[in-house]
């Protein structure tokens, strides 16, 4: 539930973004920023409230990794879309439908060895 809510409030601010950029600048770029500003708190509200986990480095390593995956998907779909027809308002919307499993099975990779971490117990937490 929590990943639902955090990322419905990153998607909102990525779209926001969006609509407001897209005014000044040309499409895709207004997506992209759109796209980095709800990196910035997408990042730290998964962190603190959706898995309840300390912001590391390698925790931020892993989720831009997950997040370059996830912002490749965004990119090809939605140039695809635009470049078919699809209006810039509804384009986004239809790549999230995409792009949010995609991006959750990778952020559960992730963040699924959080027990071991806060125990000190695996190599990545040795790192930090």
């Amino acid at each position: 539930m929590r990943f639902c809510v955090n990322g419905g409030v990153s998607a909102g601010i990525h779209y926001g973004v969006y609509v407001l950029a897209m005014q000044l600048i040309q499409i895709d770029i207004a997506y992209s920023v759109g796209y980095v500003v709800s990196f910035i708190y997408n990042y730290f509200m998964t962190c603190y409230w959706t898995f309840h986990a300390r912001p590391t480095w390698m925790r931020l390593l892993g989720f831009s990794g997950s997040h370059a995956v996830n912002y490749l998907i965004h990119v090809v779909l939605f140039h695809l879309l635009t470049q078919w027809g699809v209006h810039r308002l509804l384009a986004p919307v239809l790549v999230l439908m995409v792009a949010v499993p995609t991006n959750f099975l990778i952020l559960r990779f992730v963040y699924r060895n959080k027990k071991r971490d806060e125990k000190g117990n695996d190599f990545a937490s040795r790192l930090q």
